[in-house]
């Protein structure tokens, strides 16, 4: 569950270390490229936060980013 906070959709994850965390990071990289809908997010070690929203429809929630955020699950499954 993705909650809405601020017009973002946010989730923290948290990996065993920072090689497990960064490797995510490569992977949320490639599908967000793959789908041109690109997420704010930060990495402190073994923690990664995402912040979804769409830019060019006034920094809200759409679709877009639900969708991102579904893909993004399905990644750790």
């Amino acid at each position: 569950m993705w909650p809405e906070i601020d017009n973002k959709l946010y989730k923290a994850f948290e990996f065993k270390d920072f090689s497990e965390a960064f490797s995510f990071m490569t992977r949320v990289a490639l599908l967000a490229e793959k789908k041109n809908h690109h997420p704010t997010w930060k990495n402190t070690y073994n923690k990664v936060e995402i912040w979804l929203n769409t830019h060019d429809a006034g920094d809200t929630v759409t679709d877009k980013d639900r969708s991102l955020a579904l893909a993004i699950d399905k990644l750790l499954k």
